[in-house]
């Protein structure tokens, strides 16, 4: 695999770096690449999460910490100086195989540190039963993205008020409060942080490219778009019914209706579920002017494979979304 370096030892803002992902899955020839890099206090949700559902905006602005919106699915994360992010770009467009083989790869790494962790769930590797990573993707149309969290020495603290995790999503942990939930690298190695992230890079990588001045001009301008107020606040619809509900192995989901005279007008899924296909129009588009019955919302999604769209998303429970 090649490592991608920066010709330069700037940090820039979160947007920079998953533009930079863009730009080496579109730009770049057919390979497997990865990089990983660090930002000040940031909150970064998934593509189709509420931002008032998982971030706490009166506290990050408060104390200075960023938030921004991703373009893969998944949960809401907390990224500073001490959280190591590292980004997989690969050819594979195969969703579960990809997943797998980036996380088992950087689980292989901590072993050979010493360090038992192991993948658990949909996306999280663990140490001692905590998390210490989380992982996203997104598909592109010739490879995918795969990005995630390594808890080197993160500000917990930070994390725990930055974030609103739902109370349905730690119970489905097992637990009570983000800190019983997650643990950092740093409990369980005497690496400091740099010669850490050097030996995930020896163990990944076995060649090295540096990007050139051309090269982030072009990042820093695809960059742009996630700093606009769109596309960090997203566009909410009125509503007249609001089902939320989780599945184990699928994610958690918020389903809002607009209903006029029982015909479904428009929908909107949110949550932290992982994107495959294109959810509205495979799904929430095919939905509209659909009589808001069981019987009828049946009879649409019969024609649908809803797993195309949402990983593991089974059509009975796409139905479910519906209806309490």
């Amino acid at each position: 695999m090649i490592y991608v370096a920066l010709p330069n030892d700037n940090r820039y803002s979160l947007p920079f770096y998953l533009a930079m992902e863009e730009y080496i899955a579109r730009e770049f020839p057919v390979q497997d690449y990865f990089f990983m890099w660090q930002v000040k206090p940031t909150v970064i949700f998934g593509r189709n999460q509420l931002l008032e559902n998982e971030v706490d905006v009166a506290f990050c602005k408060e104390n200075g910490i960023e938030f921004y919106r991703r373009k893969s699915g998944g949960g809401c994360v907390y990224a500073d100086e001490g959280n190591i992010m590292l980004s997989y770009i690969t050819p594979d467009t195969n969703v579960n195989f990809t997943f797998n083989r980036y996380m088992l790869m950087v689980e292989h790494a901590l072993h050979k540190l010493g360090i038992t962790a192991r993948t658990t769930g949909r996306n999280d590797i663990v140490i001692d039963g905590k998390k210490v990573s989380g992982n996203a993707f997104y598909c592109l149309p010739k490879c995918s993205i795969v990005h995630g969290t390594m808890l080197y020495d993160t500000d917990v603290d930070s994390m725990m008020n930055a974030t609103t995790p739902s109370a349905a999503k730690l119970k489905s942990k097992g637990v009570e409060s983000v800190r019983q939930r997650v643990t950092t690298v740093k409990e369980y190695t005497s690496l400091s942080i740099e010669d850490f992230k050097k030996s995930l890079r020896e163990s990944l990588c076995d060649e090295t490219i540096v990007l050139g001045c051309n090269d982030i001009k072009v990042i820093e301008d695809l960059a742009k778009e996630y700093y606009s107020h769109e596309f960090i606040y997203g566009n909410n619809p009125a509503c007249t019914v609001s089902n939320v509900k989780r599945y184990d192995g699928v994610g958690e989901f918020k389903l809002d209706l607009e209903v006029k005279e029982n015909v479904i007008r428009r929908a909107n899924l949110s949550g932290d579920f992982f994107i495959i296909g294109d959810v509205d129009t495979m799904l929430l588009s095919r939905l509209k002017g659909v009589p808001y019955t069981r019987e009828a919302v049946e009879n649409a999604v019969s024609a649908m494979d809803c797993s195309n769209a949402v990983m593991n998303l089974s059509n009975e429970q796409f139905i479910n979304l519906f209806f309490n």
